[in-house]
């Protein structure tokens, strides 16, 4: 048995306890009884991991899965997230009080029939609540109207490939889309468009954190048309690549897949 101090015996034995299931266990042993900060690689060892447990968080980047030392965020506070949060939780209260038992209904019956891709690629069911959050939050950001019936079309709402072009030395996005997608003149459906810092022309990819920065509004009287500019939270200097996030809401709630875009500035 490894001989270790008290404190350290009783934190790596819970650690122990929560992960002992993993096929490959004797070879994370060792870095467990470490405890040190920096990651390691687990490849190999499982296939899919996300969140933390005890002191250790799983993650997964380009190169693979990894575990490192859990790092507890400090919270800004800022703008966006303060509106995000009063939003959940005027959402929550609206699911609590507001709808009926039918609707709350409709939307279990609409999440049971639709699945989304989560952040570590599988495909899962969401809840009735957590589909109504996730159609409803981008809405309420972009000034959308609030969907309180479930969607009866049991997709998320497909959309053309976009593409974006930016202009060096200002904010302006110019986001090109296809004409014929459906959403275009449905009125209350939109395009949301969220954008990221400028980044050098190598990064081929960014996790982010996008900010929103404005939509693309369907209408069954004017469509829009392709392409369409939306200014950035963020100004992005020639040579520079900006990356941006598009996905669709529809008028009935439904909300797509993210595409991410990316295009360095002219």
């Amino acid at each position: 048995m490894l001989s270790l101090p008290d404190a350290r015996q009783d934190r790596a034995r819970g650690l122990l306890a929560g992960v002992r299931f993993f096929p490959g266990f004797p070879l994370i042993v060792p870095w467990l009884f470490q405890l040190k900060g920096s990651p390691m690689l687990v490849r190999g060892i499982m296939t899919t991991m996300s969140g933390s447990l005890g002191g250790i968080t799983a993650a997964r980047n380009k190169g693979g899965q990894y575990l490192r030392a859990r790092v507890v965020p400090v919270n800004p506070s800022s703008f966006p997230q303060t509106s995000l949060r009063t939003i959940f939780g005027s959402l929550a209260n609206s699911w609590g009080t507001t709808l009926t038992a039918a609707q709350r209904a409709a939307w279990d019956t609409y999440a049971s029939n639709v699945t989304v891709v989560n952040r570590i690629g599988e495909t899962i069911n969401l809840t009735g609540f957590q589909q109504y959050i996730r159609s409803n939050t981008p809405r309420k950001q972009a000034l959308l109207p609030q969907v309180d019936d479930g969607p009866t079309i049991m997709n998320i709402g497909d959309f053309s490939p976009m593409t974006v072009s930016i202009v060096g030395g200002g904010t302006t996005l110019s986001i090109a889309f296809d004409d014929t997608d459906d959403w275009v003149d449905e009125d209350d459906a939109a395009v949301l468009v969220l954008a990221g810092r400028e980044q050098a022309a190598t990064i081929n990819f960014f996790k982010g954190p996008y900010r929103f920065a404005g939509t693309v509004l369907g209408d069954a009287t004017t469509p829009p048309t392709t392409p369409v500019a939306v200014t950035s939270k963020f100004p992005y200097a020639s040579a520079n690549k900006g990356f941006v996030q598009v996905r669709v809401s529809r008028a009935d709630g439904r909300l797509s897949a993210t595409q991410l875009l990316g295009a360095i500035a002219s």
